[in-house]
């Protein structure tokens, strides 16, 4: 099912729903480059435990439009607006890489509206005092961020290019470009079915241009807009100690400054399993707490 929804200040939001219409609700902040479109397996356990899952397209994305100069911390309005339009009152969440911050930005400033949620191998703020923000990343993470960083001119014409390639790539392809991001267990878990889903996802993300994808960036690279340490409502953290797209020392960091967290860090899980592999638990622990 998918509607649109208009915000306050006049922008679209494009939304997707599955699962069980008349279940518990549930968003889900989807990773970067970002699609409303929820993964099938996840619906379909949603379905099964009596869940409504609900997703949107940041700014920029597919069908919403673009909000430059975003912060990670104005999803929170958006959301808002989402509920409002849906009738919805409370509502449980969870987000998983990029949209891992966007989850915790939820939980910060909406706890009237959030009674739950879970964070799945999100990054830690760029400026997280005490903590190697590039150890055991990925060549291509870690230097697509130190160009933002040092040139955002060139990571600018950089992404552009990156854009056409990834609109072209097939789910061979796409599993070449992210080899020094893939660890032994990403790797294994990097199937058919999930490539083919994620080549979909980053088409339809990115076919409006690559707005929605450099916003998440300098997003996550500026301050958040909101404190950790302002989290009042149940959290579950997952990390992975393979994953090397977001090095587990961000799950680590993460879970030593959010408050009353329940941490799951794993030795056996990477990036993408936690997708493949978890979404049970997660759906399981927060349908506990709606």
């Amino acid at each position: 099912m998918d509607r649109t929804v208009q915000t306050p200040d006049g922008r679209t939001l494009a939304v997707e729903e599955a699962g069980d219409p008349n279940g518990h609700p549930v968003l889900v902040h989807e990773g970067t480059p970002n699609s409303r479109h929820l993964y099938p397996p996840a619906a379909i356990d949603a379905a099964v435990r009596g869940l409504r899952l609900i997703s949107y397209d940041r700014p920029g994305y597919g069908g919403s439009t673009p909000q430059p100069g975003r912060s990670v911390a104005d999803c929170a309005a958006d959301v808002r607006a989402i509920c409002a339009e849906l009738g919805i009152s409370r509502l449980a969440m969870w987000g998983i890489s990029g949209g891992g911050p966007h989850v915790l930005a939820c939980a910060a400033l909406l706890p009237d509206l959030v009674t739950a949620a879970a964070s799945l191998a999100s990054p830690a703020p760029l400026d997280a005092e005490g903590l190697d923000w590039f150890a055991g990343m990925g060549a291509l993470n870690a230097d697509d961020t130190r160009l933002f960083l040092r040139d955002r001119q060139a990571a600018r014409a950089k992404l552009d290019a990156d854009r056409e390639e990834v609109l072209g790539a097939s789910p061979a392809d796409l599993v070449s470009g992210l080899k020094t991001l893939l660890s032994p267990t990403d790797a294994a878990a990097l199937n058919d079915g999930l490539a083919e889903f994620l080549v979909y996802c980053d088409h339809e993300g990115l076919a409006p241009g690559n707005e929605g994808w450099w916003d998440d960036g300098v997003a996550h690279s500026s301050p958040w807009g909101f404190e950790l340490s302002a989290i009042s409502v149940p959290v579950l953290l997952m990390h992975g100690r393979q994953d090397q797209f977001v090095p587990f020392g961000h799950g680590e960091w993460l879970a030593e400054h959010i408050p009353g967290v329940d941490a799951r860090l794993f030795d056996h899980d990477g990036h993408l399993t936690l997708l493949t592999n978890r979404i049970p638990e997660v759906h399981g622990w927060l349908k506990e707490r709606l």
